[in-house]
Order: C-alpha cells, then structure tokens, then sequence
C-alpha cells in the first residue's frame, strides 16, 4: 500500500525567453494574480508566481525564463517545463518511490520558490532508477498542515 496521498495540483510551470511577454499573456490579458517573484543563479531561473484558484488548495502559475538562456537547466524548453503536485508527507513519498526505483533530479529534499519543501522527479529513467517522470519533470511539494488534514 502507498504510504502518501497526492492532494491535487500545486502548480504548472511555463517557460520562455521572454518572461515580459508571458506576463502580458498570464496577467495582464488573462487576469491572474502575481503574487510573487524568485531569482535563482543555480537553477538558472527569473520567474514571476502568479496564484489562481480557492484559497485552500491554490494553483501556482509560475512564469519562467533563464538567467542564461545557453545554461541549464533550460527552464524555457520544453515551453511547459514541470507540473507540481501536493502531496501529504513528501519525506515518505520519497523513501517509498526510491525503494520503488523512481529515479529523482539531483538537490533531494529543498526548499522551493513558494517556501515549501519540493524535490523533483527525473524525467527519464537510468539503469539504477528506471521508474521517472515519463518524459514530464514533476514536482512533489509538501502540503501544508491545513491542506493535510481535511
């Protein structure tokens, strides 16, 4: 038996090479709410949090582009860069999928631009870890206490 739950959508990430241009598209054409900004050199990322959704279980829409658009990681390609998922109790989620051979990025536990606990999922498979994210990098993100216990 799986000893977490996934509790629903934390967030989709988009790229570009022009995050003024997602955010005319995200914000000022469609209306969702910037809540935020984070600037990270060794992820190689500037991106805008954007926040939609019931106030108990929101929907980040972060806009990103690179630092260095010839760095990595290449946080503009693919366009839809990672989807971010709760999930009840990421330290045993993440015990249970590595002893399941779920292969994970390199930084293991960390926190993430919201200021929640993340740790990703590899896109792709190896020899040691050959379960992954099916092509798609996927974020698992701590919920938070309230959101846990309804």
């Amino acid at each position: 038996m799986r000893p977490f739950r996934i509790l629903g959508v934390q967030q989709i990430a988009i790229g570009s090479d022009d995050l003024a241009a997602l955010r005319h598209l995200w914000v000022d054409t469609l209306g969702v709410a910037k809540i935020g900004e984070y600037t990270s050199e060794s992820e190689n990322v500037r991106e805008d949090i954007l926040q939609t959704g019931p106030e108990v279980a929101p929907v980040e829409i972060d806009l990103m582009e690179p630092i260095d658009p010839d760095g990595r990681p290449r946080v503009h390609e693919p366009a839809l860069n990672h989807i971010g998922l709760w999930v009840d109790d990421l330290s045993t989620a993440v015990e249970w999928l590595t002893a399941e051979g779920m292969r994970f990025t390199p930084g293991g536990i960390r926190k993430g631009a919201a200021g929640h606990d993340v740790v990703f999922i590899h896109p792709k498979g190896n020899d040691d870890f050959p379960l992954s994210g099916q092509g798609v990098l996927i974020e698992l993100v701590q919920a938070p206490a309230e959101m846990v216990s309804q």
